[in-house]
């Protein structure tokens, strides 16, 4: 075998997320993920800080590649939408990456009290990203934390919603009929009135 296996990282998270399922996370251990990859600890190493990051590797980029696509959505775009065409831009690029693993993934996090608190650090760090870049664009700090808190629960349904049913549409496609969604929640009346004019 190569010392450097490009498909390495990709065999460590099947190996991983199979071994989570069938015995629980916390049962599981970096020895066994390796020997399931047909790869050494030290392998393992190379790739991932611990077992914890193999399903969560890549998400330290997540807010700010969420903020850079608020920020640089133009200027004449109210936060609101500008906020939900950030996370369906970011969406896309995620969608591509997490695909192949993420129902199983997210089973294996609803097994896990520590999974699931590590999962929503990561949301917090991303509302503050959020909430930061929307002030960059002119919102002032209280909405800035309210948009960025309704952004990072749109991304959370959108998310579940394309898991749930890949084939019903793109994770971008989701988010926005998650938006969607919302919008019709608080304003019934107005989107009502609109569906009339058709």
């Amino acid at each position: 075998m190569p010392r450097w296996d490009p498909e390495a990282a990709e065999r460590l998270q099947t190996a991983a997320i199979e071994l989570f399922l069938e015995f629980g996370y916390e049962n599981v251990t970096v020895t066994q993920i390796a020997d399931r990859a047909g790869l050494t600890r030290r392998t393992f190493s190379r790739y991932f800080a611990d077992k914890r990051d193999v399903l969560f590797a890549g998400s330290d980029a997540l807010p700010p590649a969420l903020a850079e696509a608020v920020r640089a959505v133009d200027v004449n775009v109210p936060p609101y939408a500008a906020l939900v065409r950030a996370l369906a831009e970011v969406g896309a690029e995620l969608a591509a990456r997490v695909a192949p693993l993420a129902a199983q993934r997210r089973a294996v996090v609803a097994r896990s009290a520590e999974l699931q608190e590590r999962g929503r650090t990561k949301f917090a760090d991303i509302a503050v990203a959020l909430a930061e870049a929307l002030g960059q664009r002119g919102v002032d700090a209280i909405n800035a934390h309210l948009l960025a808190s309704v952004g990072v629960a749109i991304f959370q349904s959108g998310f579940n919603r394309w898991v749930d049913d890949p084939n019903a549409g793109s994770l971008p496609t989701r988010i926005a009929e998650a938006a969607n969604d919302l919008a019709i929640a608080v304003e019934p009346e107005r989107h009502h009135a609109r569906s009339d004019c058709h």
